[in-house]
């Protein structure tokens, strides 16, 4: 028998690995087309990028390109009177004809008075700057991002990450509630499972990594015709789905199980779909981890060719979400009683649906979106976990949060004019019921109150481009408001009018200088503009809450040595008004917002000023010796008001961000990554010692109270990290076998963070004070964040 074990074990290594001995190919298969009038258009060459291997296009603009290596690739296409294009990454298999469609631009320049050079490197006349695009191979073989898109943003530059395991977006020193998410042009309000409602962080994405086929990063220069953010803007785009047959993947991955389908519904339609669930709450609770998750969620794309003129597109997004405390564990150890002690149970679930039609014009497109996402979000606690009596409640908390939203746009292109105008409304309603005991100028207070809001929003927005100086200048301008009938301050349009301006200058064939300042303004939480006191008042209503303000200001220079690679140098300058400064606490909102619950549910005040500025410089190279490489340093510095309207650092005000990417592809199938990030260390500040040893303070959230007349006077140390990653694939001729292993912390560097504070004996019993029976006497418990984290996935795809 241990013969036949050996046997059979030495037989499946020499088949897989037999695979990987001859030339392997597939095919490619697609359509070229007009990217404003979506005309067909014949007789294009396309070429797999960096060969010699291709195809021209027929009568239709359809093509096939058989041979195809194995692997990641990209296509290039020329035309006569269009530029160059080079598509996003995608994966060429046996078992199946990848499809991919490529719009091409025309241009406005002779041929006999410029030489176009194919630029795999987005750039828009709206955005010339602090605009990133990321492609499918750099995200599905990011070291250390386990296939969760989040993760991958959080090594892009101005991005900053933290040693705990969230995955906010924090960008360019701005909170984590100041970004807004697109999926195919509509919007989702949540990026992540166990989401903080009112900002943007949370364990574990959403999105399924499968269906992505590139990432626009905005980190400034907002096109006019996205709002309600003031740090990013970030667009998810889908592929498209297979025309030839379905295909189906199954995924092994580090936190869940995975299923999708890919494949066409009928001749001009076709559909993306994939479920997703979790097994953490079983490794959590095998390890004796004091809490337990469990998640779920969905993704859908239905995307029908009516014909040649007119597409409809039907994506949907949903997540379940279930957070549950592990009370069983024997003998629990400090850290574990500390987090069951103020942990609270929670469950939270939240889809998006929405349409979109694009109709094609002689000159441009018209497309109109409809789409709703709704959330909601439930939490309660009892003192020490004992439900057995109401009065051990600390908190009890239910929330609604539902918007109908509707967007047209027009695109007009003219020689050297674009034109994008476009309008919207939106419907929202929000409800809030919630029970909390909180202490509010040291005093313990019980919050009880039921809150009920119905919101109307508009907005409208234009924007036009022009080129001049044969391509070598371009300028944009643009112009949008946003209303909402929340108080007549909001709904003024004039009051937040906002204007934004670019200029692009080519210097010289390789050189660029670039230049966007713009005015943005978001719409404060609904958990903000929905809090009531505990006699319904609407009191933040009451102190004339207004939009928030941000001025931005960015200059760039680009060089690009070749056509694989780039270096930029970006400097920014924000600047924030009417921040919402917390009445309780006497602090801007913008240092908070990146710790789980509910983000923002109190009175404020819209007075706070403040400003985030430094440097960015990046290099990328798709072929340094066979490396992809990226390397991004950014020198940020983020200050916000204080309550004497001094200027102090905020939360966010880590100064030094580095990140190092290399990834390189081997013979037969094999690719190596490796990340290495650098974060300086971010602000804190220090515990209130005496509002936190009162007993009834101490029972009413579980743990201590921070000290914000002392608002981040301490400073962490630094955070560096490194993670590694294997891919190693092997393609049949009906089916796919892929391996991955990823190392995070692969050095298990310990980042010291806040020490806790307890109540509790090393026994867990709680030490009352004997000289005041009325406190506590509270306890330091060392604090780290950092482990070498292995996780191995596995994808079969037929």
């Amino acid at each position: 028998m241990k013969n036949l074990k050996i046997g059979f074990i030495s037989t499946l290594i020499l088949f897989l690995s037999a695979s990987g001995l001859y030339a392997q190919t597939g095919s490619i298969s697609g359509k070229v087309f007009d990217a404003n009038t979506n005309d067909p258009l014949p007789f294009t060459n396309v070429l797999v990028w960096g060969t010699q291997t291709g195809a021209t296009t027929d009568l239709d603009g359809n093509f096939r390109i058989d041979g195809v290596s194995v692997g990641y690739h990209r296509l290039a296409a020329t035309q006569v009177g269009y530029e160059k294009k080079i598509t996003t990454d995608f994966l060429v298999t046996k078992s199946k004809v990848a499809y991919i469609e490529v719009a091409m631009k025309q241009t406005t320049v002779a041929l006999e008075e410029v030489v176009v050079k194919a630029n795999p490197f987005l750039k828009k006349e709206e955005s010339p700057v602090s605009l990133r695009t990321l492609g499918i191979e750099e995200i599905e073989k990011n070291p250390g991002s386990n296939r969760d898109i989040s993760r991958v943003i959080q090594a892009l530059p101005g991005v900053a990450s933290t040693p705990a395991y969230r995955n906010d977006v924090i960008v360019r020193g701005g909170g984590p509630s100041e970004n807004s998410f697109y999926l195919d042009g509509i919007e989702i309000p949540n990026l992540n499972h166990f989401a903080t409602q009112g900002a943007s962080g949370g364990p574990n994405g959403i999105i399924n990594v499968d269906f992505i086929r590139e990432v626009e990063f905005y980190s400034g220069a907002f096109p006019a015709n996205r709002g309600g953010a003031l740090s990013s803007v970030i667009e998810f785009r889908q592929i498209e789905p297979n025309r030839d047959k379905m295909n189906v993947r199954a995924t092994l991955g580090a936190s869940d199980l995975a299923l999708s389908l890919n494949g066409p519904i009928s001749e001009n339609s076709g559909i993306l779909f994939s479920a997703r669930r979790s097994y953490l709450q079983f490794l959590f609770d095998a390890i004796g981890l004091p809490f337990l998750p469990t998640y779920n969620d969905f993704q859908l794309k239905y995307d029908w060719r009516v014909n040649e003129k007119n597409r409809i597109s039907l994506i949907g997004l949903g997540a379940i979400d279930d957070f549950k405390l592990n009370t069983g564990i024997e003998n629990p150890d400090d850290d574990q009683r500390y987090i069951l002690g103020y942990l609270p149970v929670n469950t939270q679930w939240n889809y998006t649906v929405g349409i979109s039609w694009k109709h094609f014009h002689k000159n441009g497109f018209s497309q109109l979106v409809a789409s709703r996402n709704m959330l909601r979000n439930n939490s309660y606690k009892y003192k020490d976990n004992d439900e057995s009596s109401e009065a051990n409640k600390i908190l009890d908390y239910t929330s609604d949060e539902a918007e109908n939203k509707i967007r047209y746009e027009r695109l007009l292109n003219s020689g050297n004019w674009k034109i994008r105008f476009g309008g919207g409304g939106q419907y929202a309603r929000y409800t809030n019921s919630t029970y909390q005991k909180r202490v509010i100028n040291n005093k313990l207070t019980v919050i009880d109150y039921n809150s009920k809001l119905n919101l109307f929003s508009a907005e409208a927005f234009g924007q036009v481009s022009r080129s001049l100086l044969q391509d070598r200048l371009t300028l944009s301008l643009g112009l949008r408001t946003d209303i909402s009938d929340y108080s007549s301050e909001m709904s003024n349009p004039l009051n937040q009018l906002s204007p934004r301006f670019s200029a692009s200058y080519t210097l010289a064939s390789k050189w660029n200088i670039s230049f966007n300042t713009g005015r943005y303004y978001q719409l404060p939480a609904y958990t903000t503009l929905g809090f009531r006191d505990n006699e319904g008042d609407l009191v933040n209503k009451e102190n004339n809450l207004k939009y928030i303000a941000a001025n931005h200001l960015v200059a760039g220079l680009e060089f690009l040595p070749s056509e694989n690679a780039k270096i930029s140098l970006e400097g920014f300058y924000k600047w924030y008004q009417d921040y919402p400064f917390s009445v309780t606490d006497s602090i801007a909102l913008a240092n908070k917002g990146a710790d789980y619950g509910v983000f923002g549910d109190e009175e404020v005040l819209s007075i706070s000023d403040g400003r985030a500025y430094g440097f960015e410089i990046l290099a990328r190279d798709r072929m340094f010796e066979g490396l992809n490489i990226i390397v991004s340093y950014t020198f940020v510095r983020s200050e916000f008001q204080s309550a004497d309207e001094e200027y102090i650092p905020s939360s966010w005000d880590n100064k030094h961000l580095l990140n190092v990417t290399l990834t390189k592809g081997f013979k037969r199938n094999w690719d190596v990554g490796l990340k290495w990030r650098f974060v300086g260390g971010a602000p804190y500040t220090p515990y209130d010692l005496l509002k936190s040893a009162n007993r009834a303070n101490w029972d009413a959230q579980g743990r201590a109270y921070l000290d914000y007349g002392r608002l981040n006077t301490l400073r962490l140390g630094n955070f560096h990290q490194m993670d590694v990653r294997v891919d190693k694939q092997y393609f049949f001729d009906k089916w796919s076998l892929m391996f991955y292993l990823d190392i995070q912390n692969l050095y298990n560097f310990k980042a010291t963070e806040q020490d806790y504070l307890t109540n509790l004996d090393p026994d867990g019993v709680p030490m009352i004070d004997p000289a005041n029976p009325e406190n506590y006497i509270l306890r330091s418990i060392p604090n780290e964040a950092g482990q070498v984290l292995p996780t191995i996935g596995i994808m079969v795809e037929f």
